[in-house]
């Protein structure tokens, strides 16, 4: 009679076997990792989007016209969405994926809405002559927009969207003097610090 053989599992392989299996393992799961991600999100373009939001910070530090202060802001976010746009289409190149895959249409619809809801208020309020309270309108729903989007893509995204949440909860409780300071330090400093951040572990 044949001897029962007992079942063998992948621990029991010999060593080269049970190797390539654990390393087939890993490749499996950051494939599925990735098809679930939205990695284009620029590190170096986020660098350059710190670079420029600081020097307007610095501008519309001097102006004491408050629809100035506001052409300089509304003239960096214009510049810093070509960044972010050029940027996050030549990683994605880059990496052979496309900006329209599932996991860049979640980011997408997580990031769009709080934008456009932060457009609407900075043109109510921007109408009424109400500037002093933006800096904190803009932090918070441009945090909200990087949480929510972010929670499709790599960890340090939505790290990075609580600060500016953090940030704009001080605003709106700090003097008016202090919010184009946070501002630049968020829009600026934070955004050149987790740019390097992504570029050095993200793939740019």
């Amino acid at each position: 009679m044949k001897s029962a053989q007992p079942k063998r599992s992948i621990h029991d392989a010999p060593p080269s076997l049970q190797g390539r299996a654990v390393e087939n393992l890993e490749f499996i799961r950051n494939a599925m990792q990735r098809s679930t991600e939205f990695t284009a999100v620029p590190g170096y373009g986020g660098m350059l989007m710190g670079t420029t939001a600081i020097g307007a910070a610095v501008i519309a530090q001097t102006q004491t016209n408050g629809r100035l202060w506001l052409i300089t802001w509304l003239t960096e976010a214009g510049l810093a969405f070509l960044i972010g746009l050029l940027a996050m289409w030549q990683k994605s190149k880059a990496a052979e994926t496309s900006l329209t895959s599932l996991p860049g249409r979640k980011f997408a619809m997580g990031f769009v809405p709080p934008i456009l809801a932060g457009v609407i208020i900075t043109g109510m309020l921007g109408f009424r002559g109400f500037f002093d309270l933006l800096p904190a309108v803009w932090l918070t729903l441009y945090g909200a927009a990087v949480v929510t989007g972010g929670s499709f893509s790599v960890k340090p995204v939505p790290t990075m969207g609580w600060i500016f949440i953090a940030a704009g909860a001080a605003a709106a409780f700090a003097p008016a003097a202090y919010g184009n300071l946070l501002m630049g330090a968020c829009f600026g400093v934070a955004h050149i610090v987790f740019g390097f951040v992504i570029a050095r572990n993200y793939g740019g």
